[in-house]
Protein backbone atom coordinates (compact mmCIF):
# COMPACT_ATOMS: atom_id res chain seq x y z
CA UNK A 1 0.00 0.00 0.00
CA UNK A 2 1.14 3.51 -0.90
CA UNK A 3 1.11 6.08 2.17
CA UNK A 4 -1.27 8.65 -0.24
CA UNK A 5 -3.80 5.64 -0.01
CA UNK A 6 -3.35 5.02 3.67
CA UNK A 7 -6.88 6.32 5.48
CA UNK A 8 -6.73 8.76 8.05
CA UNK A 9 -5.45 8.02 11.43
CA UNK A 10 -4.41 4.31 10.90
CA UNK A 11 -1.07 3.30 11.58
CA UNK A 12 1.50 1.90 9.29
CA UNK A 13 5.38 1.27 9.38
CA UNK A 14 7.27 2.49 6.33
CA UNK A 15 8.50 -0.23 4.09
CA UNK A 16 10.40 1.40 1.68
CA UNK A 17 11.00 4.74 -0.79
CA UNK A 18 10.86 4.33 -4.39
CA UNK A 19 13.23 5.90 -6.21
CA UNK A 20 11.22 7.43 -9.35
CA UNK A 21 14.46 8.21 -11.26
CA UNK A 22 18.24 7.26 -10.26
CA UNK A 23 19.32 9.27 -7.77
CA UNK A 24 16.00 10.65 -6.87
CA UNK A 25 16.13 13.84 -4.90
CA UNK A 26 12.68 13.74 -3.97
CA UNK A 27 12.89 10.27 -2.92
CA UNK A 28 16.62 11.24 -0.86
CA UNK A 29 15.17 13.85 0.75
CA UNK A 30 11.95 12.07 2.36
CA UNK A 31 14.53 9.34 3.63
CA UNK A 32 16.38 12.49 4.92
CA UNK A 33 13.45 13.27 6.63
CA UNK A 34 12.70 10.19 8.77
CA UNK A 35 10.91 8.24 5.66
CA UNK A 36 12.84 4.93 6.23
CA UNK A 37 11.79 1.08 7.07
CA UNK A 38 10.63 0.72 10.06
CA UNK A 39 9.60 3.93 10.57
CA UNK A 40 5.61 4.15 12.23
CA UNK A 41 4.02 6.86 10.42
CA UNK A 42 0.09 7.92 10.14
CA UNK A 43 -1.97 10.07 7.68
CA UNK A 44 -3.50 13.03 10.30
CA UNK A 45 -5.26 14.99 7.57
CA UNK A 46 -5.64 15.50 4.12
CA UNK A 47 -6.82 18.64 2.06
CA UNK A 48 -9.80 20.38 0.92
CA UNK A 49 -11.75 17.48 -0.48
CA UNK A 50 -9.17 14.64 -0.19
CA UNK A 51 -6.90 16.52 -2.57
CA UNK A 52 -3.25 17.72 -2.26
CA UNK A 53 -1.62 18.17 0.54
CA UNK A 54 -1.45 15.14 3.14
CA UNK A 55 0.04 15.71 6.61
CA UNK A 56 1.99 12.84 7.92
CA UNK A 57 3.47 12.47 11.31
CA UNK A 58 6.84 10.16 11.44
CA UNK A 59 7.36 10.00 15.37
CA UNK A 60 6.41 13.68 16.54
CA UNK A 61 7.32 15.55 13.52
CA UNK A 62 4.58 16.26 10.92
CA UNK A 63 4.91 16.91 7.21
CA UNK A 64 2.91 18.30 4.40
CA UNK A 65 3.31 16.14 1.74
CA UNK A 66 1.86 16.24 -2.08
CA UNK A 67 -0.19 13.03 -2.82
CA UNK A 68 2.82 12.47 -5.59
CA UNK A 69 5.44 12.44 -2.76
CA UNK A 70 3.51 10.33 -0.64
CA UNK A 71 2.84 7.51 -3.29
CA UNK A 72 6.98 6.83 -3.53
CA UNK A 73 6.49 5.59 0.07
CA UNK A 74 5.62 2.25 0.37
CA UNK A 75 3.51 1.21 4.11
CA UNK A 76 2.56 -1.85 5.96
CA UNK A 77 -0.54 -1.11 7.68
CA UNK A 78 -0.86 -2.16 11.36
CA UNK A 79 -2.82 -1.89 14.30
CA UNK A 80 -1.58 0.88 16.51
CA UNK A 81 -3.50 2.76 19.07
CA UNK A 82 -2.39 6.82 19.77
CA UNK A 83 -0.09 5.80 22.66
CA UNK A 84 2.27 3.69 20.59
CA UNK A 85 3.57 6.90 19.21
CA UNK A 86 4.42 8.66 22.52
CA UNK A 87 7.68 7.85 24.45
CA UNK A 88 7.64 5.06 26.46
CA UNK A 89 9.63 7.42 29.34
CA UNK A 90 5.87 9.41 29.39
CA UNK A 91 3.42 6.79 28.10
CA UNK A 92 5.41 4.85 31.44
CA UNK A 93 5.25 7.42 33.81
CA UNK A 94 3.92 7.82 37.19
CA UNK A 95 2.40 10.74 38.84
CA UNK A 96 4.20 11.88 41.81
CA UNK A 97 2.62 11.28 45.15
CA UNK A 98 0.20 14.10 47.16
CA UNK A 99 1.41 14.86 50.36
CA UNK A 100 -0.61 15.30 52.93
CA UNK A 101 -0.01 17.73 56.18
CA UNK A 102 -2.33 16.98 58.94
Amino acid sequence: MRLSELPRRMAAVVQSVDDATPDDPVARRLRELGFVPGETVQVIALGPFGKDPLVAQVGFTRFALRRAEAARITVEPVSATVSQFTPASVADAQPAPVKRTA
